[in-house]
């Protein structure tokens, strides 16, 4: 993401989005045709960039056109992030059933293919004319634009990088265990009854999950539009610190295993609106996308840290110190939202004012 972020900034979004389009779609059709592991891999290689491209510069741009509701924007596109898998789930099962896996990977990996080509063409940075009569206030958001390099001098990159990590290793930890969990507690298969509708536990709370994890990134980005990013991020991780105790208390019951998942979901999810939003506002737009793209890489750090929660459950024989590692996360960067990043923010910012205006005068 850093990398095709740079080329973004640099040269506009339609060609990098176009060449990500291709890539997404060239490796669907690669594993289509798939008769080898190296095979497999090589088309993850290239949908695993095309689709960092198009989601990094999706978000960049997000960020970028909407200043004074960075928020909001960034959560609704990282919501349509999961809101595409969410819609294609049904037909790309119901056609495997019909044809077989190879057909399912040819056909949707040339349609979302032409999907991100045609959206490519459409896509623009915008110009100082398109935000002339937007307003955002300099105690809330820089007006400096700081270079990628200018970024990674300063502590509150550095300070967000690590809260990132904490908060997307603490949930990435506790989800990736939710079925051998269900199973565990023997509540995997056993019927609940929500919303009028009867699922097994564990079918049902992955559902739940999804929704829920899409819902909570455009919500917690709008809350933090009117109550500012620390106060939002404290109260988002706190309710995920508190929704998976309680689902380690109640996992035994599979209605309140189904609630408190949903709810953990729902506490976590809102990280790719959050981070990305405070990352903008402290470092400007002209770099936007490149800058969140370097913040991005916390969760590929936070991702090579998970499975040591699978060691920890190995070696402990349960999972509740996993839980309470995440727990931990959650309420540690909660605390660091309200009483380092705040105070740092405001600092930051009033010292960019400062500086402004003796340039000014």
């Amino acid at each position: 993401m850093p990398f095709e972020a740079y080329l973004v900034d640099s040269y506009g979004p339609q060609v990098v989005v176009a060449v990500g389009g291709i890539m997404v779609g060239l490796a669907w059709i690669l594993n289509s045709a798939a008769d080898s592991l190296a095979m497999l891999y090589a088309g993850g290689i290239i949908g695993g960039i095309g689709a960092g491209i198009v989601y990094g510069t999706a978000s960049g741009a997000a960020l970028k056109w909407f200043p004074d509701r960075r928020g909001l924007a960034a959560g609704l596109t990282a919501a349509g992030f999961g809101a595409g898998s969410a819609l294609t789930i049904i037909p790309i099962a119901n056609q495997i059933k019909a044809s077989g896996y190879q057909s399912a990977f040819f056909t949707w990996g040339i349609l979302q293919g032409a999907v991100v080509l045609v959206c490519a063409f459409f896509m623009r940075a915008p110009q100082k004319e398109d935000l002339a009569e937007i307003t955002t206030s300099t105690e809330s958001q820089t007006a400096q634009d700081f270079t990628p390099a200018q970024m990674l001098k300063t502590p509150a990159f550095y300070l967000l990088y690590v809260m990132m990590t904490m908060l997307a290793m603490g949930g990435l930890m506790a989800t990736a265990q939710l079925g051998p969990i269900a199973k565990d507690f023997q509540v995997a298969d056993n019927p609940v009854s929500l919303f009028g509708l009867t699922m097994a536990a564990l079918p049902f709370a992955l559902s739940l999950d999804r929704i829920l994890n899409g819902v909570t990134r455009p919500f917690f980005g709008w809350v933090s539009d009117h109550i500012g990013r620390e106060n939002t991020m404290f109260i988002a991780f706190g309710l995920e610190g508190i929704a998976i105790l309680l689902l380690i208390t109640f996992a035994h019951i599979p209605v309140l295993f189904v609630i408190f998942s949903g709810l953990t979901f729902f506490g976590w999810g809102e990280i790719y609106s959050l981070f990305p939003a405070t990352c903008g506002d402290l470092f400007g737009k002209k770099f936007a996308t490149t800058n969140y793209g370097l913040l991005y890489t916390a969760k590929g750090t936070a991702s090579l840290l998970v499975p040591v929660g699978s060691l920890i459950a190995g070696s402990t024989g349960n999972w509740y110190p996993i839980f309470i590692l995440a727990i931990a996360f959650d309420w540690l960067g909660a605390l660091l939202a309200l009483f380092a990043l705040k105070p740092l923010r405001t600092h930051w910012l009033s010292r960019q004012a400062a500086i402004a205006q003796v340039a000014v005068s």
